[in-house]
């Protein structure tokens, strides 16, 4: 069985709508016919049945009783029978009512009693519906006679014919209004809906440059920005695709070409001397150095990125972990004679990995070294302000343009836009850091100016320090 599309499905429910509406209003105007003036006539007869026999509650039926009876036969809008016996009823009205007699055993009885007896039917003979009720005349020594009433009773387009045009001309307008609503309401769904499948049959070719513009704020409009969004985002992972692709091309091919040009000249036998050899051995050496971090960092980097690595958490004294790492780099501090500033709290300790947190130390004040200056300063504070650790590093050498700040962490990102080489590294550094910071549970911001140079602030969550206290 085929499936239904959305926009028959919508079509539908509309029609099923208008057919609902129709079947509403035939039902409402049965009601108003059934209830209320078939209601009216019954209310009407039975008072007028009743004020009629009570006027004659003594004595016999006499001529001249009948004869006023009569009269106000031809003066009222009711049918009016009177006679003395119930058997006479049938001389003056021989019809049967829903093919059944007048008069039946029950209704006798009930007549007997005092009270009277509705009769609602189908006559044949008049080819109409009639309403009408027996009354018993009570006299003094008993029952002296009966009124018959009855009214025909008008056909339904008689009791709505005056309403009838007005019903006509206020359905057209109703249906007119609501065939341009439906149009309106159909065109504004479904033609960014087409728009929409359409740009989705693009974006599957990976064709990311198209928007939908709509200019509306309920769920179609969310539904566009949504599309558009992810349009965007696409576009933009795309780009760093083939950035990344680019980037990744670069950094092999060099090592590459080092390996293989002094692999050709010592397989040729291309040198002047044994030094010489020697020193093309050595860059093949840290050639390969250089590639095998380059892949060990970017399985590292997939891994932190894809929640697939597990800290192995144990509270930390972050102090030891910032003095044992300066240390590593004090030879670099005296080559280039910086000046090393520290304000740290001792006292601090949190729960995290803590070759992790190491790592991210290192690759901060090794980024703070290479872009410093000769003679320069480099700053490095610790303190823990509420539940919230922050280190900074700040260092006064090279500024980074405000333009880069947003994408230092982004893979194989570097500020220097020559990609000068003597800076070294893989360029995932900062990658790994930022992903290590958010595994537990903290940021990595940067701010770079002329005047007060580059510092780089990572606020961690404080913990474990009340309960070693």
């Amino acid at each position: 069985m085929k499936r239904l599309t959305l926009s028959k499905k919508i079509l539908i429910v509309l029609l099923s709508s208008v057919a609902f509406t129709i079947l509403f209003s035939f039902f409402f105007i049965h009601f108003l016919y059934s209830k209320l003036y078939i209601s009216s006539i019954e209310e009407s007869i039975i008072y007028q049945g009743k004020r009629t026999a009570a006027h004659y509650h003594y004595g016999e039926l006499s001529d001249e009783i009948i004869e006023k009876i009569q009269w106000y036969n031809i003066v009222s809008e009711y049918e009016i029978i009177v006679v003395d016996h119930l058997d006479d009823l049938s001389s003056y009205f021989p019809y049967k009512i829903n093919y059944e007699n007048l008069i039946d055993d029950t209704d006798q009885k009930k007549l007997e009693k005092g009270a009277h007896v509705l009769k609602e039917g189908y006559v044949e003979e008049l080819n109409r519906e009639i309403l009408g009720a027996i009354f018993p005349i009570k006299g003094e020594t008993g029952l002296i006679g009966f009124i018959y009433i009855y009214v025909p009773l008008a056909a339904i387009q008689d009791v709505f014919r005056e309403s009838i045009p007005l019903l006509i001309v206020v359905g057209t307008i109703f249906f007119f209004i609501l065939f341009l609503v439906i149009n309106r309401t159909w065109n504004s769904l479904f033609d960014p809906m087409r728009q929409l499948q359409k740009l989705s049959s693009e974006v599957s070719k990976g064709n990311f440059s198209n928007r939908i513009v709509t200019g509306r704020t309920d769920e179609i409009g969310q539904l566009a920005d949504a599309f558009n969004a992810m349009s965007l985002s696409l576009e933009e992972q795309e780009k760093r695709k083939k950035e990344f692709t680019s980037n990744i091309v670069h950094e092999l091919r060099t090592p590459l070409t080092y390996i293989g040009g002094y692999t050709h000249a010592l397989k040729e036998k291309i040198y002047s001397s044994p030094e010489e050899a020697e020193g093309y051995l050595t860059t093949i050496e840290k050639e390969t150095t250089r590639l095998n971090k380059l892949i060990n960092d970017l399985v590292e980097l997939n891994h932190l990125q894809e929640d697939l690595y597990i800290l192995d958490e144990e509270p930390i004294v972050i102090a030891q972990i910032i003095f044992d790492t300066v240390d590593l780099f004090m030879i670099r501090f005296e080559e280039k004679k910086l000046k090393l500033q520290i304000d740290i709290d001792e006292e601090i300790i949190m729960l995290g990995d803590p070759q992790r947190i190491q790592q991210v130390f290192y690759n901060v004040i090794d980024n703070a070294i290479k872009y410093s200056t000769d003679n320069g300063i480099i700053k490095i504070t610790l303190k823990q302000q509420s539940k919230e650790i922050e280190l900074q590093v700040v260092n006064r050498g090279i500024h980074i343009q405000k333009e880069d700040i947003s994408r230092i962490g982004e893979r194989f990102f570097r500020t220097d836009k020559a990609r000068n080489r003597t800076t070294g590294g893989t360029g995932l550094g900062l990658s790994i850091v930022k992903e290590i910071v958010r595994l537990h549970g903290g940021t990595f911001s940067i701010q770079s100016d002329q005047v007060s140079g580059t510092t780089v602030t990572i606020c961690l969550k404080a913990g474990m320090h009340d309960e070693i206290n």
